[in-house]
């Protein structure tokens, strides 16, 4: 059950029209089943990353199937993502995967920086990592791209919420 339904003082921020940004997540990350379809039951709007191509910015598009991927398609890096007639959206709440991140919410993601780039795009967003206990670490190398997050769950903890 872990990861089915985000935890109490995380829903408390998040307004009842809200669009929520999730990630497919891969064997290795957090998963964000559980969260897509308890969010979709609530009402909300689920929205994924989409690449045009491995070079092209990440942007958001419209997941209608929180209970699979039928309208879903492998995009430039393997990776399910809306298909390319799905809607645009803007999430104002982005769940991001992560590498490892820090007591102070400092994250260290895949090494693309799309997340970065698309938050300092996108100012006044909340960035919420999904994680596992085992990657918090103590530190890590910043830059000054980098941009923290707002909390981060893991199955046993919520950090900065």
């Amino acid at each position: 059950m872990l990861f089915h339904r985000p935890p109490a003082p995380l829903l408390a921020k998040i307004g009842s029209e809200a669009v929520i940004g999730l990630y497919a997540a891969n064997e290795y990350e957090a998963p964000t089943a559980g969260y897509a379809r308890f969010f979709q039951e609530a009402g909300h709007r689920i929205a994924l990353p989409f690449f045009d191509s491995a070079e092209a910015p990440m942007a958001f598009r419209e997941h209608t199937d929180p209970h699979g991927f039928s309208d879903c398609q492998p995009g430039p890096c393997g990776i399910a993502q809306p298909d390319n007639d799905a809607v645009d959206l803007v999430p104002d709440i982005v769940f991001v995967p992560l590498v490892g991140f820090t007591p102070k919410l400092d994250r260290l993601g895949q090494g693309g920086g799309h997340y970065d780039r698309w938050l300092a795009a996108h100012p006044g967003r909340i960035a919420i990592g999904l994680a596992w206990d085992i990657q918090l670490v103590a530190s890590l190398p910043t830059e000054p791209h980098d941009i923290a997050l707002d909390a981060v769950v893991t199955p046993t903890r919520i950090f900065g919420a």
